[in-house]
């Protein structure tokens, strides 16, 4: 019999949280999903995409990621190890001030998020294009792996992500 990985576990639960939110309360709006297998360097990997419903400029998207190292150690069972993911979220905004922009958008983040997330933010724009701003891609890296043990986590992270869609939508 089939014994899905931590990674599977994982994906329907979020899944499930969001698309409740989505199709139930409408809260959201998903607008992608991707669901794949890496077969050249054996990685699972799943993303889903969404923006608070009726607000068009900032769209969230939470990844979880497992490696063939993870997904081996799970399914061999191998003593001493405890698979998990790597989770992501990825926020993207149209900036025209950068500077004044991504500072805000960084302290809101720091303010929300706290220390256990690495921030990074990426711009980049269109060349030859007359619309003066930048796409911010802003990205939220958990320090440390998650599995099972966090779902009971999964509802009030998702509240997070809401949280910092409605403050990004006020820059």
């Amino acid at each position: 019999m089939y014994d899905p990985t931590v990674f599977d576990n994982l994906k329907v639960a979020f899944e499930n949280q969001l698309y409740d939110l989505d199709n139930l309360d409408h809260k959201i709006d998903i607008c992608n999903r991707v669901d794949r297998m890496d077969f050249s360097i054996i990685k699972r990997d799943f993303a889903i995409e969404f923006m608070l419903a009726g607000y068009l400029d900032v769209t969230a998207e939470i990844s979880l990621e497992a490696s063939l190292e993870e997904l081996s150690a799970e399914i061999l069972e191998k003593p001493g190890k405890n698979p998990g993911c790597i989770l992501n979220i990825r926020f993207y905004k149209r900036v025209k001030n950068v500077t004044k922009d991504c500072l805000l958008i960084e302290r809101s983040l720091k303010d929300i998020w706290g220390p256990d997330f690495m921030l990074t933010q990426e711009l980049s724009f269109v060349y030859g294009k007359q619309d003066s701003s930048y796409l911010d891609s802003i990205k939220l890296t958990y320090n440390q792996k998650i599995n099972e043990e966090h779902m009971s986590d999964i509802e009030n992270f998702i509240e997070y992500v809401l949280r910092t869609l409605a403050v990004m939508n006020e820059i």
